[in-house]
């Protein structure tokens, strides 16, 4: 999408707008599917929590993928948006044993990571078909905050309790169908994704009925131009060479799975926020935007950097800006950005805004959350209303019966 489409949608549907451009999500989606086509069944389950609009949904249904899901709320979005209940997997953390009985009776791939669930699922229901995630206590992205299989994470069975997760499986006679593992977002070294495989491999060799290995995902985007990123083609030849060869010694051909969320969507969205003030103060010069962390959190809760341009102003003289939100609260997307010079009333447009973004927004302070837009073959498609006062009202139920001003005493 060019920065001129992104200027009428702004004045077509107002600011604050997401805009996701389908073209980009398609074209990531086969870059994904040919960086792996040595393989002999390919899986990509779309990680429906990156951006799950029922619209989004459809368009990834359409493409062929499946659908990784972490709430009943998102298996039932995706059985609306298409995908057959076989192609939904259900990966939660931390959930009651009812929340995964409704998911397993709807008909999708339950996926379990804690021997507590396991142990009770199985003893109720040996004959569902599950899988088991894996924490391999290998951290391959680089931010703490965002990497989920380092030994204190919360998620997965450790390797070093797998004896006791064979003995659960050999008492109640469960089937396992697949081995999972995620290690984190933002995975630069393939060696050490490799390393984390290795694991699951070796894993993998305790289980004689499996049908696919989910190697999870977390493949890092390029946040500005020159940025680093994963090189899925260099995993993509690596890991298919060696993931056969396992295919030969396990005795059958699997499938190898993968989860990706934010490889497919991040780089196609785009939010566009209207400048209300431009203040300077004796050291700083602040561009304050229609938005705040109630609609793009990233920035203050992992220390995300989205790329900010002056969409209103492409060839102003740059100049030193610290963007911030209107929330009552620290919100600030950059500090210190060179951005084309900004004025009252100026469209900014903050890149990489597919993943995590929309998703994480709240109606912090009474705010409505912005409309989202499809932007598909060259024509807009309003995919999500922005918000109003209805709607934050909708489900607060009204007491004020309750609370009524006491009458003036009456003075004689």
């Amino acid at each position: 999408m060019n920065s001129q489409n992104l200027l009428k949608l702004a004045t077509q549907f107002g600011a604050p707008l997401y805009v996701y451009d389908a073209e980009k999500i398609s074209s990531q989606f086969q870059r994904l599917t040919k960086a792996f086509s040595g393989v002999g069944s390919l899986r990509l389950n779309y990680a429906a929590k990156a951006l799950s609009n029922i619209s989004i949904l459809r368009l990834m249904n359409s493409l062929g993928s499946g659908l990784d899901t972490v709430s009943i709320q998102e298996v039932k979005l995706g059985l609306m948006a298409g995908f057959k209940p076989e192609s939904i997997i259900f990966t939660p953390n931390g959930v009651s044993l009812e929340e995964i009985e409704e998911a397993s009776a709807l008909g999708v791939q339950i996926n379990i990571d804690n021997l507590s669930v396991l142990e009770q699922f199985g003893s109720k229901h040996p004959d569902v078909p599950v899988c088991i995630r894996i924490n391999p206590h290998v951290m391959a992205g680089g931010n703490s905050k965002i990497s989920v299989g380092h030994i204190d994470s919360k998620f997965g069975i450790s390797i070093h309790q797998i004896p006791h997760l064979l003995r659960i499986v050999d008492l109640t006679k469960m089937n396992i169908n697949g081995i999972h593992m995620h290690t984190g977002s933002d995975i630069l070294d393939i060696d050490v994704f490799l390393y984390a495989s290795e694991i699951l491999f070796e894993t993998a060799k305790n289980f004689k009925n499996l049908e696919f290995i989910d190697f999870g995902s977390g493949f890092k985007v390029p946040y500005k131009t020159g940025d680093i990123e994963t090189n899925v083609e260099e995993l993509g030849n690596k890991l298919t060479s060696r993931f056969n060869e396992f295919c030969k010694e396990y005795g059958r051909e699997l499938t190898l799975a993968f989860e990706p969320g934010k490889f497919l969507v991040s780089e196609a969205g785009h939010f566009l926020a209207k400048v209300n003030v431009v203040k300077q103060t004796t050291s700083t010069v602040f561009a304050s935007v229609d938005s705040g962390f109630n609609h793009l959190i990233r920035p203050m809760l992992y220390g995300s950097s989205h790329e900010i341009v002056n969409l209103s102003n492409p060839k102003g003289k740059e100049r030193y800006y610290s963007v911030v939100g209107y929330i009552c609260e620290t919100d600030t997307f950059g500090n210190n950005r060179r951005i084309n010079e900004i004025s009252e009333g100026d469209i900014l447009c903050f890149k990489n805004a597919g993943a995590y973004c929309f998703t994480m927004s709240s109606n912090y302070n009474s705010r409505y959350r912005p409309a989202e837009v499809l932007w598909n073959k060259g024509k807009a498609h309003l995919i999500r209303e922005r918000e109003t006062f209805d709607d934050i009202l909708r489900n607060q139920v009204d007491v004020k019966d309750l609370f009524k001003k006491p009458k003036a005493a009456t003075v004689k």
